[in-house]
């Protein structure tokens, strides 16, 4: 018995020690990565498998004035969905509303142009999971000073129509939308009769114990001020303090590690709070399941749940989600199976850093169970027929579908032995077959990629998270030399008015000279936007409206120059050189004003 004591205190001893030595490993690497990325500071908690958490901060809560403690609280961004989709859970759970409550009936006022309306109406399932084929935002929901904390929610909604346009058929594809958790916030508005941050507040947080978290709009200064928030930073130490916006409820959200190490913990039980329960088990277990997509039903096991995502990282499998908001980064991930999880919230949001060697260093010191790599197998015999250019549907923001469309599409080549997948700006992958149009990308462990079709006939590629369809190549090429071309133009018709301008040959009565004075009029909006805040970015302010006329002329300006050119009854070579550069320009602009690119407004 003496010997059997001895034995269990050793193993106690060790294991307690291999505990402080994970702490002191945190402790010490996630200081020295934030050095290494210049970010301010951070508060982070790890959830061990016996249910105990520890929590931690390093860094300063606002440069010079405070450090970060382990109460700091912080603005978690997105991943406040996370917190939201419970409360939605818990009304479920209590019976108020389905999954499959259609948001027609539970939100009278807001209209979907929805031409799946009949079959597919859009659910508050397909809201929890991003398959409601909405939108995710428009500038001016996120960018701009005129929204309260208190604007009532359906504002975000009203200046245009179109905004509730559903894409694709809900349920069919995952497209991340901050719209479509603010209409989950306004279904709890509609079914509880209160503001949904003082709902959930006292029927979520308060049961779960979040006692330092809120919904509310918290701010470093002013009379929502709170002494424990810390300030947000951009690049260089720039403070960034919070501020209201349309889309609130997607990301508004303020708590400590503390506290997320309590929900982590809770939504990774059994779904009870003092023997009762709180939320539906079968809810929980699906928190991270990938709802029934197209690329699911294709045999790709990963994409979003009722909350939660499948990240495939760093050799392990975890249900995580991230946030990003002015000033904040976070990412929350929990790993189930090991009863494990970990939270982490930075306040500098930089465009630089690397915010995923946090994750990786927390994961490395979790020892978390590796993934089982996912087997080789026999590819489609009929693989060579999927290669071709694929482009991203649908997109983010339709108003910038050109963008996406020219500058974010991806390259599909069969090498003989892995699928090459060629974004248009980064670097290439290899997808290596797991059976039929399954693959694994080399640095993922499971399956990653899944090549489907529609009923139609058409081609898709998926990860779980973004769906490319097949396009013709002749339409991306010309699409591309469209572009080519238009650039070509507008920089030769720079250059030759400014060698004009110099030689003192300009004259209203050229054809480049109308031309000329539309480009340099592109200068003039620059000074305007250095004078405005760029949380002003989606107001309709003097900088943006002289954006919007100016680029709106453009055009009208190669017309005239056209005009002036064709009716010169004898051209010399160069004025004939001129006309041709103008046309090529013209083209590319006649191109983006058909989508919706030119006049260039940043407030719709």
């Amino acid at each position: 018995m003496i010997k059997n004591l001895i034995f269990t205190v050793l193993i106690t001893w060790l294991l307690c020690l291999s505990v402080n030595i994970s702490a002191n490993e945190t402790e010490s690497n996630i200081p020295k990565q934030l050095q290494k990325e210049s970010l301010t500071g951070a508060v982070w908690s790890i959830i061990s498998s016996d249910g105990s958490y520890e929590v931690f901060s390093s860094g300063w809560a606002e440069v010079d004035k405070r450090k970060m403690e382990n109460n700091t609280k912080m603005h978690i961004g997105s991943v406040s969905k996370v917190v939201l989709a419970t409360g939605v859970l818990r009304l479920i759970s209590q019976g108020k509303i389905e999954l499959d409550s259609k948001v027609s009936t539970l939100l009278p006022n807001i209209n979907f142009n929805n031409h799946w309306q009949q079959e597919n109406p859009v659910t508050v399932e397909n809201l929890l999971n991003h398959t409601a084929g909405l939108d995710d935002l428009r500038l001016w929901q996120v960018f701009s000073l005129e929204a309260k904390f208190n604007t009532p929610l359906i504002e975000a909604f009203l200046r245009d129509p179109d905004l509730l346009t559903v894409r694709s058929k809900p349920g069919e594809r995952y497209s991340y939308s901050n719209m479509g958790y603010t209409l989950l916030a306004m279904i709890i508005e509609s079914l509880t009769g209160e503001a949904y941050e003082e709902y959930l507040d006292l029927n979520l947080l308060k049961p779960l114990g979040m006692n330092d978290s809120s919904f509310k709009y918290i701010a470093q200064a002013g009379e929502f001020f709170d002494q424990r928030l810390a300030m947000g930073y951009s690049e260089n130490n720039q403070p960034q303090q919070a501020m209201p916006t349309y889309l609130r409820a997607s990301g508004q959200f303020t708590t400590t590690a503390k506290d997320m190490a309590l929900f982590a913990k809770y939504l990774m039980g059994d779904g009870r709070i003092d023997n009762q329960v709180f939320i539906l088990p079968k809810l929980l277990k699906n928190l991270s399941n990938a709802s029934p997509t197209n690329a699911t039903k294709a045999g790709l096991d990963i994409g979003h749940g009722l909350a939660l995502a499948k990240r495939d990282r760093y050799g392990v499998l975890g249900d995580c989600h991230p946030g990003s908001i002015i000033g904040f980064r976070a990412m929350l991930c929990l790993f189930p199976e090991e009863n494990k999880a970990f939270f982490i919230a930075l306040n500098t949001d930089s465009e630089t850093a690397d915010y995923n060697s946090f994750n990786q260093i927390l994961i490395n010191q979790m020892d978390i169970n590796k993934a089982s790599r996912a087997n080789v197998g026999v590819v489609a015999s009929d693989i060579s027929d999927w290669e071709g250019i694929y482009i991203l549907q649908p997109n983010s923001i339709t108003p910038f579908a050109w963008i996406d469309l020219v500058f974010n599409s991806v390259t599909v080549h069969w090498s003989g032995k892995a699928l090459q997948i060629k974004p248009f700006q980064s670097s290439e992958r290899s997808l290596i077959p797991s059976g039929g149009y399954l693959f694994s990308a080399t640095d993922r462990e499971t399956n990653s990629h899944v090549l489907f079709e529609d009923n139609k006939g058409t081609q898709f590629l998926s990860d779980g998270l973004y769906t490319y369809q097949k396009t013709p190549w002749l339409t991306m090429y010309s699409l591309w030399g469209s572009l080519l071309i238009g650039l070509i133009g507008l920089f030769y018709i720079f250059i030759a008015g400014s060698v004009s301008i110099v030689r003192r040959e300009m004259s209203p009565s050229d054809e480049l000279f109308m031309p000329f004075v539309s480009i340099i009029a592109l200068l003039f909006p620059i000074p305007l936007f250095f004078q405005q805040s760029f949380l002003q970015m989606g107001e309709m302010t003097s900088g943006s409206l002289s954006l919007a006329i100016v680029t709106g002329l453009l055009p009208i300006g190669m017309i005239i120059g056209l005009v002036i050119g064709f009716r010169k009854q004898k051209k010399t070579i160069f004025e004939r050189l001129n006309l041709v550069f103008i046309s090529g320009a013209l083209q590319w602009l006649v191109l983006l004003a058909f989508w919706g690119m030119l006049p260039f407004r940043l407030w719709v």
